[in-house]
């Protein structure tokens, strides 16, 4: 591992609660444990986020600015995102 820094913070009742409870439960062995594991996991969400964003989004965005008659009316699009969700809400039990 590489060198730590020691930091010292604020957290609001709740937070520092949950982090109490997850310690005492045993899922960690101290509270910057916690911590750590929360800032990985925010850095991987912001990790897939922007490899959405590149490799997904901006390749649509310039497809469709190339040739913008190929795209759809935001009408559209909302008309499709409600069937889709009609049909998704239909299927759970």
């Amino acid at each position: 591992m590489s060198a730590t820094e020691k930091r010292t913070f604020s957290l609001p009742a709740e937070q520092a609660a949950f982090i109490d409870q997850l310690v005492r439960s045993g899922t960690y062995a101290t509270s910057s444990e916690v911590i750590r594991a929360g800032l990985r996991a925010l850095q991987e969400r912001d990790a897939a986020v922007e490899r959405w964003l590149r490799e997904e989004v901006a390749p649509t965005y310039d497809a469709w600015k190339a040739n913008p008659g190929k795209g759809i009316s935001p009408e559209e699009m909302a008309e499709r995102a409600r069937k889709r969700h009609e049909t998704h809400s239909r299927k759970k039990p």
